[in-house]
């Protein structure tokens, strides 16, 4: 298992704005996979992300055969002037070579995937040919096949030695099924990362408890576990800590133990009642205060204590989703093992006006609807606070304006980042 270097995060400090791309750019150079390997049957791997590549030890399909139920035949033999008569010699099925040699001037009915002979290289669909009603051993074969109609090659699919699956690659369910058609029961795959998580706060309450006055009920948390164990996170849950250094620092000890990386939410800023950072440090670690050129978010934290990397997010819960899905998540996915070639955004048509400050990205929730052009049209929720929770439930995705965009008239084309491509 690697370990994190301990200067890793260290590029955040400075009194800038860093540009979110800049960050992402600095910790896909710096950050290291530490999640370990082991290898899983097929039947337990779905959802954990391939530790090496998966290279194919023969080819799909194997040999050569016919695509349909028919008649295999030598495209020589056929006549060009019209029908062909040819005696059937033989019966190939799927998963039965013909016995012997085939020869010339006569058919062989085969059956899909029924493995080719050498010698036959076309192949008619029965649909198209007609046995002869006198015999039943003679086939008429229409005129204008081409060569090599319905005959597919050994390796079509899969030639043997190819990388079919590459390393970081998360595993679906068709992932599974084509390294079980190259033969592989067994796949090496990224342990588990473990995280711990908490939240902070004497205002936040456990949901399912009577809340004080005051108090509020901690979504942050409940949000961020989910989203963790849908990337395949193992997470151990520290709980709701308060606002206390003393707390705060015993959690952050005792987590260092059997995990890979602590998240946090809340606690983030430079207030009196916002101890997390000096926790951090009493507890042996490091923690570098960013500040993010991105709405909303900002205040984002990542550090380590010991070989283990830290994360703080903010409290806001908008603010805490955002800044996870464009920050944290290529973080953990890169200490995790995962390749992350970054969301992809698709175009969608502004149904609204923004104005916005230069030289910050910023993220506006949006639903869409199904314009008349066909070209789907974002609406942006009324409401633009960062402890708005129920925009994010509302919304279908984010229009992402980058740094330079000051202003956004309706009617403009804008990138749309779809929750479905970040969860």
């Amino acid at each position: 298992m690697a370990q994190l270097s301990d200067d890793c995060f260290a590029f955040a400090f400075g009194g800038r704005l860093t540009p979110v791309d800049e960050a992402l750019a600095e910790l896909d150079r710096r950050l290291v996979t530490v999640a370990g390997s082991e290898t899983l049957p097929l039947a337990e791997a779905a959802g954990r992300f391939l530790a090496s590549d998966l290279i194919a030890g023969r080819s799909v399909p194997p040999h050569n055969n016919s695509a349909v139920d028919g008649y295999a035949v030598y495209f020589d033999d056929l006549r060009t002037d019209g029908p062909t008569r040819l005696p059937v010699a033989g019966r190939i099925a799927a998963g039965h070579p013909l016995d012997g040699p085939a020869v010339r001037g006569a058919a062989l009915r085969v059956f899909t995937g029924a493995p080719m002979p050498d010698g036959p290289d076309t192949v008619f669909m029965q649909e198209d040919c007609t046995l002869d009603e006198g015999d039943g051993e003679t086939v008429i074969l229409p005129p204008g096949i081409g060569r090599g109609a319905n005959y597919r090659f050994a390796g079509e699919d899969i030639a043997s030695g190819t990388t079919v699956l590459a390393a970081g690659r998360r595993l679906r369910p068709r992932d599974i099924g084509l390294a079980a058609s190259i033969g592989c029961d067994r796949l090496a795959v990224r342990t588990r990362l473990r995280v711990a998580l908490f939240s902070t706060g004497d205002e936040v309450h456990e949901p399912g408890r009577p809340a004080p006055p005051g108090g509020i009920y901690d979504a942050n948390r409940h949000a961020l576990a989910a989203q963790l164990r849908r990337l395949g996170c193992t997470v151990s849950d520290l709980g709701i800590l308060g606002d206390r250094q003393d707390a705060i620092r015993a959690a952050l000890e005792r987590a260092v133990t059997g995990h890979d990386l602590v998240v946090s939410s809340g606690g983030m800023s430079t207030g009196e009642e916002d101890h997390v950072k000096a926790a951090v440090e009493a507890a042996g670690g490091r923690l570098h205060a960013w500040r993010l050129a991105i709405k909303p978010g900002r205040p984002v934290a990542l550090g380590q204590i010991g070989p283990v990397a830290f994360i703080g997010l903010p409290g806001n819960p908008v603010a805490v989703l955002v800044t996870f899905l464009r920050i944290a998540r290529p973080l953990i996915l890169r200490l995790a093992g995962g390749a992350d070639a970054g969301p992809r955004h698709f175009p969608v048509r502004a149904d609204f006006d923004y104005r916005k400050k230069p030289d910050r990205r910023e993220y506006v929730r949006v639903s869409l609807t199904d314009g008349p052009d066909g070209m789907p049209v974002a609406s942006k929720f009324p409401r633009d606070g960062a402890g708005i929770l129920s925009s994010m439930v509302a919304a279908d995705g984010l229009v992402e304006l980058a740094e330079d965009v000051t202003r956004l008239d309706r009617g403009a084309i804008v990138p749309f980042l779809p929750f479905s491509e970040v969860e």
